[in-house]
């Protein structure tokens, strides 16, 4: 049975408003049809509680609570769930400063994350104040083009992880953006700062050529595309690379209506999914794998529910 034939043009991407209700999906009972749900966040910024009720446009948004129950109803409703971030889990609201990350990891573990990167926004407690909150995560985090090794995170954050769902092997791997200008450097103390092209070339060729992955996911803190090429971002990391299938962003806090579909460095598609920033939108792209044939696709819209 070959289960690697993926119907990844054409997946179904999303994003789901906290407060809204998951769609029904199709093919939701076709046994030819093995489905994987993604579902994502970025820069969520210690957003624990929705905005309040000030009359701003965001408020009674966002909040762990609706986050928590949105996710619980979709694993009431799906098979194969992976919850992913894109990293700034830190910084915005007194929570952080009072605890330092401790609430805002301890969430998401309880919500079940699977992984997350690191955002510039994650060191502002310095490697040690996050390497004393990771005490709390029940998942990974994985950032391929940070080297630690002169820092006490040495060992202790991964470059590149595989999750099987089904049989279908989702390899990971995870980009930062560089921190010079943006963290000061007694805080990022020792991290030195790769290539983001290159070290995303590097580990996703080893995902889908080594490892064998059938899908190979990014989670980017780069920022989903910038009016000058003096910085890198998710649009021209697509366009640099092979072997990445999807692109999940941060940092910009872009409102995706639908993922942005490029062009790789042979002509394949990437997708590009980004959702805002607050926890006001939680991210959600299906993919399609088909068994025992190769090169169907099936076309799914994307929604944005509020």
């Amino acid at each position: 049975m070959d289960r690697r034939a993926f119907i990844g043009h054409t997946v179904a991407g999303s994003l789901v408003g906290v407060s809204g209700k998951f769609p029904f999906h199709a093919f939701m009972h076709d046994p030819e049809i093995t489905r994987i749900t993604i579902l994502h966040t970025n820069d969520v910024h210690s957003r624990v509680d929705a905005f309040p009720m000030d009359g701003s446009r965001n408020q009674g948004l966002g909040g762990a609570a609706k986050r928590a129950h949105l996710i619980k109803q979709i694993r009431k409703e799906e098979k194969n769930i992976l919850l992913l971030d894109s990293g700034d889990i830190f910084q915005g609201t007194p929570y952080y400063n009072f605890f330092g990350g401790e609430i805002e990891i301890k969430l998401m573990t309880e919500m079940g994350y699977d992984a997350s990167t690191m955002g510039n926004h994650d060191f502002d407690g310095g490697i040690e104040g996050f390497e004393k909150q990771m005490a709390h995560a029940d998942f990974p985090f994985i950032v391929s083009n940070y080297d630690f090794s002169d820092t006490i995170l040495d060992g202790k954050i991964s470059k590149r992880k595989i999750i099987e769902k089904d049989g279908i092997k989702i390899g990971l791997l995870g980009i930062g953006i560089e921190l010079k200008g943006l963290v000061p450097p007694n805080l990022s103390a020792g991290t030195v700062y790769l290539d983001p092209i290159a070290e995303a070339q590097k580990q996703a060729s080893i995902l889908r050529n080594e490892m064998r992955c059938d899908y190979v996911i990014c989670l980017s803190h780069l920022g989903y595309k910038y009016r000058t090429n003096e910085r890198v971002s998710d649009i021209t990391l697509a366009e640099s690379t092979k072997d990445i299938d999807l692109i999940l962003g941060g940092h910009t806090h872009t409102f995706l209506r639908r993922p942005t579909r490029v062009q790789n460095l042979i002509g394949n598609e990437v997708l590009i999914n980004q959702c805002g920033w607050g926890g006001m939108l939680l991210g959600k792209v299906d993919i399609m794998f088909e068994k025992n044939k190769k090169s169907k696709c099936i076309s799914c819209k994307n929604r944005l529910i509020k």
